[in-house]
């Protein structure tokens, strides 16, 4: 029996997944006939996490079509910005992305982060436990079937990466209200009760302190400061609202300094 032939038209911002014979406009392929058009787009290594809608013909169809001999298909990149229904919008992310878990922490974006590989498996099944947009480079791992939601990461840049996130997502940012160490919340704190974890330079300078209220960590305007605030104020120039600018904490109204260095032990 002849396998049907479909002619298939990729959109600009995905062709950088599929072959190169198959990156100019409109072109032929066989199926067999049996497979979903979801099977039939992966398999030209386009991951689902990065289709919108699906057209045959004109009309949007399910991943579930399977295509017949004839149709024309369109695969469109998903909308910007894309809604995640069903959880509050949180992350994770995967072992090479932790400069990026960080920045997004930074903002007050839950980002949770793997420091060490644990598999595939076990990041899949975090992401549907924990119902969180797992970001990866790694398009294998975006085809798992059990994770919640994904993103692929498209350039290997952090400033590029934070910028593709927050324009794909558009997350509510809170600057300066987590642990960048852990993603905890933080609070406001007393020097008196931080003081014998600083070293005598920071005890004479600083008088403003926070600490997470998961980690314990210790953070004050130290010398990374300035650079910490640049891609804050980048951010929320570009991504962010009034409320963001603030540096306070949306959850407990609770302000706490703009900083980025902790004090370590």
């Amino acid at each position: 029996m002849n396998r049907p032939e479909i002619h298939c038209t990729v959109a600009p911002e995905l062709r950088l997944f599929v072959p190169a014979d198959r990156r100019q406009g409109r072109t032929a392929l066989r199926t067999d006939g049996t497979s979903t058009l979801g099977h039939v787009v992966e398999s030209l290594g386009v991951p689902l996490t990065e289709v919108g809608r699906l057209l045959v013909d004109g009309r949007e169809v399910p991943v579930s079509h399977v295509p017949r001999d004839g149709e024309s298909v369109e695969v469109c990149a998903v909308g910007r910005p894309q809604e995640v229904p069903g959880a509050p919008l949180r992350f994770l992310l995967d072992v090479h992305l932790g400069t990026l878990a960080r920045r997004l922490r930074l903002l007050g974006v839950d980002a949770a982060y793997e420091s060490e590989d644990i598999g595939d498996p076990a990041l899949a099944a975090r992401s549907a436990a924990e119902r969180r947009v797992l970001l990866s480079r790694d398009r294998g791992l975006l085809r798992r079937r059990e994770n919640w939601a994904g993103a692929y990461v498209y350039s290997d840049r952090p400033d590029e990466q934070l910028r593709d996130v927050l324009g794909r997502f558009a997350p509510e940012l809170a600057p300066w209200t987590r642990c960048t160490a852990c993603n905890g919340l933080l609070k406001e704190a007393e020097k008196g009760t931080v003081e014998e974890r600083l070293e005598g330079g920071t005890r004479r300078t600083y008088d403003v302190f926070a600490q997470c209220t998961v980690c314990d960590r210790v953070y004050w305007h130290g010398a990374h400061h300035a650079r910490l605030e640049a891609v804050v104020d980048a951010a929320v120039r570009e991504f962010g609202g009034a409320a963001a600018a603030t540096g306070t904490d949306t959850g407990t109204g609770t302000a706490v300094p703009r900083d980025g260095s902790a004090a370590q032990g």
